[in-house]
């Protein structure tokens, strides 16, 4: 006995290992169809596969999918599991004749065309980030579970020469977090509900360990790209832990006078999320947290502004893609951003009790509004058409900027064209500075047409970029790209994001979720912690909506509803702690 205590404590002194948890799950999904097959002549039972399974090989009389290679004919096929996922995929064997292990390759793709494409080099296939392209090894009656990577469709070919192999299931192993929609919207269009689902799920695939910028690719906390994803998180989940947890990993991993990311802007995205966030959920502990980085980073900014009240950041001047060749409209957003980030600063050191910075933050902001003509009058002489790339994108900052006027804005450059010229990520603010102008009916429309098309071309999630010049005689990436039609996947793409290495799956682009919640459903946010809101809706020409926001305090729920005689009506349920101005 003495001996077993002695063991005990001796166990119960060993370091214990740190363990990392949250509340991601696993959720396996059969195929709903079966797109292409190779050698249909070599594969007997393949509907089998789309039933539901349990996961478990079993010693049974049923019958199962049965796929037979001779040495020169492989046969493969390709199924469709319905929905974009983040995962990977799991292979259940039977007893096949021949134990020895069998080879197969399994391909992942976003889009019908990137599950059957090879990896040449020149169509943007790759293995990046995640490897969506392997060879495994199958076992005799038996369980694999292989990949991690975003994709809706799976390819699988029986590699191994004269071999028969049996396959009691195949399903996608999709990995997410558990956590409730407490946003919602509704209204009298379809369209517009599906888009602001779509936008949803689009972020909530993201968020993984951290809160990714896509799926596939990439993998990675762009402060930028997190903004429009954190107003989405903010409008459908309320708190969650992945977006602090994700700003203090890009904090602690960015010394400064080093930019996050690299790119000056993306410094003051970080800066513009800590101000959005503490306004919805009003953690001054967390704040305080920031206080120090936070402090010094606005004092970097400070001094990248001259005497004339213009800014001079260095690093990578960067907005997003579309406007990288756009000099004219990075400097003018970038002034904005600066301007922004300085009233941000404003409002948080004063929150921190730091009066003296924030009065820095106050006389850097007047400067720089004294600069606007000299900012302002560059873009409006550009020889640049109004919806090419960046022009919007510069408009559009300098309008919530207060630069420049918001029906100038929106007159001049953001309803030029209609959806030519939006962005996935700077489409966000697009919409915004159209409703600042008032002209919420435009940015619905924009929606529809926009975010609608990628819906059109069987999307589930939002991509990293898309452009209206795409559609003309494009094929759905959910089939096999018929003759004489265009690939909108493998064919399109620019910079970075060429062909099949451009994600369908891409959190910045979920700006018109956040947009409609907070626009048409009407909720904004006056005090932090949602302690009041503003509900203004505007409806345009929807009969009625309907919806719900979440708080600290809890959910708010909402309806509006249009009468004959165009006014509208409306009923709120606040919960206790949440004051709401009603302005209809």
């Amino acid at each position: 006995m003495k001996k077993i205590l002695i063991l005990l404590t001796l166990l119960c002194s060993l370091p214990v290992l740190a363990q990392q948890r949250d509340s991601r799950v696993r959720e396996y999904l059969s195929p709903t169809r079966i797109v292409w097959q190779q050698h249909s002549e070599l594969i007997k039972d393949g509907d089998k596969l789309l039933l539901p399974g349990n996961g478990q090989a079993e010693l049974t009389d049923r019958a199962l999918c049965k796929m037979t290679s001779t040495s020169e004919e492989h046969p493969a096929l390709l199924f469709d599991f319905g929905k974009e996922l983040q995962g990977g995929i799991q292979i259940v064997t039977g007893a096949f004749s021949n134990k020895s292990p069998i080879k197969m390759r399994v391909r992942f793709g976003e889009s019908v065309s990137e599950a059957m494409c090879e990896i040449d080099g020149k169509n943007g296939a790759s293995n990046d980030h995640a490897i969506r392209d392997f060879v495994v090894t199958l076992p005799w009656l038996g369980v694999l579970e292989v990949g991690n990577s975003g994709f809706r469709f799976a390819r699988i070919d029986l590699m191994s020469d004269s071999t028969e192999v049996s396959l009691k299931e195949i399903r996608a192993i999709s990995t997410f977090r558990d956590i409730p929609y407490k946003g919602s919207f509704r209204s009298s269009d379809e369209r517009l509900n599906k888009i602001w689902q779509t936008g949803a799920y689009t972020v909530h695939l993201n968020m993984q360990e951290y809160l990714w910028d896509g799926i596939k690719r990439d993998r990675l906390v762009w402060l930028g790209d997190m903004h429009p994803e954190v107003m989405t998180v903010n409008t459908v989940f309320g708190y969650n832990e992945v977006v602090p947890k994700s700003l203090d990993l890009i904090r602690d991993v960015t010394p400064l006078p080093a930019w996050m990311n690299g790119i000056s802007a993306y410094s003051i995205w970080w800066l513009l999320i800590q101000r959005d966030w503490y306004y919805h959920h009003g953690d001054v502990a967390y704040l305080k947290e920031q206080q120090t980085y936070m402090s010094d980073l606005l004092r970097l900014l400070i001094s990248k502004v001259d005497a004339d009240g213009r800014e001079k950041l260095d690093g990578w001047r960067f907005m997003d893609w579309p406007s990288s060749e756009n000099q004219v409209a990075i400097d003018a957003g970038l002034q904005s951003l600066v301007l922004m980030a300085m009233r941000a600063g404003d409002e948080l050191c004063t929150t921190l009790g730091d009066d003296v910075l924030a009065s820095q933050c106050r006389e850097t902001a007047k400067k720089m509004e004294k600069a606007a003509p000299k900012v302002i009058k560059p873009l409006l002489k550009s020889k640049i058409a109004p919806d090419a790339p960046g022009s919007k994108q510069g408009a559009a900052l300098l309008a919530l900027a207060g630069l420049m006027k918001p029906e100038e804005a929106n007159s001049k450059y953001l309803s030029v064209g209609g959806a030519r010229g939006f962005s996935t990520f700077y489409g966000y603010y697009m919409l915004r500075a159209m409703a600042a102008a008032g002209n919420y009916q435009g940015a619905i429309d924009v929606i529809r047409q926009y975010w609608g098309a990628m819906i059109d071309l069987g999307a589930t999630t939002f991509w990293e970029d898309f452009n209206m010049d795409w559609l003309p005689n494009a094929a759905r990436i959910d089939e096999l790209v018929p003759e004489g039609k265009k690939d909108i996947h493998g064919d399109y793409g620019d910079y970075c994001y060429k062909g099949f290495r451009h994600s369908l799956c891409h959190g910045w682009a979920s700006g018109p979720t956040s947009w409609l919640s907070e626009y048409v459903l009407g909720v904004q946010v006056v005090e932090p912690g949602c302690r009041a809101v503003r509900i203004t809706p505007h409806l345009g020409d929807l009969k009625w909506v309907e919806g719900t926001f979440p708080t600290p305090q809890g959910v708010i729920t909402i309806r509006h509803e249009k009468g004959a005689d165009g006014k509208v009506k409306s009923e709120v349920k606040a919960p206790d702690g949440v004051k709401v101005y009603l302005e209809n």
